[in-house]
């Protein structure tokens, strides 16, 4: 199917929060980049829209200078996304179609841009304020498991799950006897629970986790784990955030992969990444794992500390080579991206088929022309980094767009647009604060700390719809 497909213009539009690929931690940019990779190596004509410290085939187009987390931007990047949005909307007439990773921000986006978008959700969608969002959602919406299209079963879903390049991937005959445990350090990824596990099982643990930058993140490290960790003794060895060959050789050298989180996986590429090097998993049964895990083959389920440990000793009746050789197979980046081409194809398709107007609730140059209007805003930055102001009229106008009313005039009063902010806008709980005269508008980062990112404020709940059946992108 890839050699007879039509060379299609696309943007890619990354997430301003990591560079693509990532430097070590960042599961949404690494799948961009694979995409984009094997899209150009099929001839099509790819433009990214990322950080300015990105590295990818085809061409870029930097919406921030550098990536914002290394630069300790993480509790509101809302302002940055907007602009992305902007950027893309302003250009989206050079392209034949365009996909979004942008999460919430890919909605406004599809209503607004000239051309078609298709519009993958990384992220955990269970939310509250996350059915008024998807109401009336357009085409182009892609899960990446069917547990997380469940969550929202009245969306047109595709569900293309994520792929890798998995065969160049080291892998070992004879692993070592120690556990790993790699993501973040944080209650909901089961960090603390990983090490009761292989002090249970009576094995070595050995930890490759990033700590964030938020003062939530910062706190659990400091007052939960390091002190389980010391706890624990020379049982447990803490690596810090390692590169991906490093990561890589410790999913080799590891006897299993520990996964005890009860957060729900949207997807779960460290699973991936692990039985790829053919180390089993242990991992308790939630989310998309069960999709991806064969139990009894690449490992097993267990649904507490107790349960996980008690399968540690069956790990090692585990054909190896076949977990890696099956998860290959079935998790390529080849595979994802023959289904993303299909659907891509579908959806020029339609549209060039297709005799009536498309309705947007603006055009680009009623966008552009909205989102330069811009109140005076400040934005607490670090020194070191050179990033773009956060624009607070954008908040309105794209609020507005999601719920399908007019954009706010221009000329919007400073009361009016901090009224809109306050009750229509998904930022996070942002301090905006109206000046003294002469004085700019600043926009402070928020105590409290989101649950997802981007992170957004809560909306009213929708009322439930009759639950359709899901669309699975057809097999290459």
């Amino acid at each position: 199917m890839a050699a007879a497909m039509r060379r299609l213009r696309i943007a890619q539009v990354a997430p301003p929060v990591e560079r693509v690929p990532p430097a070590a931690y960042g599961g949404t940019e690494r799948v961009v980049h694979e995409l984009t990779t094997q899209l150009v190596e099929r001839g099509h004509d790819v433009t990214v829209f990322a950080s300015g410290d990105s590295n990818v085939p085809g061409k870029l187009v930097p919406t921030v200078d550098r990536a914002l987390r290394p630069a300790g931007i993480e509790s509101d990047a809302s302002g940055w996304f907007a602009t992305t949005v902007k950027m893309v909307v302003e250009q989206g007439s050079e392209f034949d179609v365009i996909h979004s990773h942008l999460e919430w921000w890919s909605i406004p986006l599809a209503r607004l841009a000239p051309v078609p978008v298709v519009a993958t959700f990384h992220g955990r969608l269970d939310l509250p304020w996350a059915d008024r969002l998807f109401r009336d959602a357009p085409d182009g919406m892609v899960a990446i498991s069917r547990h997380q299209a469940s969550t929202h079963p009245d969306v047109p879903w595709t569900i293309i799950h994520n792929g890798l390049t998995l065969d160049t991937a080291p892998f070992l005959d004879k692993p070592g006897d120690a556990f790993c445990f790699v993501g973040r350090v944080d209650a909901e990824k089961g960090i603390t629970e990983a090490i009761d596990i292989a002090l249970r099982a009576g094995r070595r643990l050995r930890i490759a986790a990033k700590v964030g930058n938020l003062a939530r993140q910062r706190d659990y490290y400091e007052n939960v784990f390091r002190p389980t960790l010391k706890r624990a003794g020379h049982s447990v060895e803490y690596l810090g955030e390692l590169q991906p060959a490093e990561r890589d050789q410790l999913f080799a050298e590891s006897y299993g992969t520990l996964m005890p989180g009860a957060w729900p996986e949207p997807f779960g590429l460290v699973s991936i990444e692990s039985l790829a090097c053919g180390t089993p998993v242990l991992a308790r049964r939630v989310g998309a794992l069960p999709e991806i895990i064969r139990e009894g083959v690449d490992g097993f389920f267990g649904d507490d500390a107790a349960a996980m440990a008690f399968f540690a000793d069956r790990l090692a009746s585990l054909d190896r080579r076949e977990i890696r050789e099956r998860v290959i197979e079935r998790f390529s980046a080849a595979r994802m991206t023959d289904r993303y081409e299909e659907l891509y194809a579908q959806m020029v398709e339609a549209a060039e088929a297709s005799t009536a107007p498309v309705e947007r609730v603006a055009d680009a140059e009623e966008v552009a022309e909205a989102l330069a209007t811009e109140l005076p805003a400040e934005v607490t930055e670090p020194e070191d980094v050179e990033l773009p102001e956060m624009p607070v009229a954008a908040a309105a106008t794209f609020a507005a767009a999601t719920a399908h009313e007019e954009p706010a005039e221009p000329a919007a009063t400073t009361e009016a647009v901090i009224e809109a902010i306050a009750a229509e806008v998904p930022l996070a709980e942002a301090s905006v604060q109206e000046p003294a005269a002469e004085q700019p508008i600043v926009v402070e980062a928020p105590a409290a700390e989101p649950i997802a990112e981007p992170a957004l404020t809560e909306a009213p709940a929708a009322e439930p719809i009759a639950e359709p059946a899901l669309a699975e992108a057809p097999a290459a």
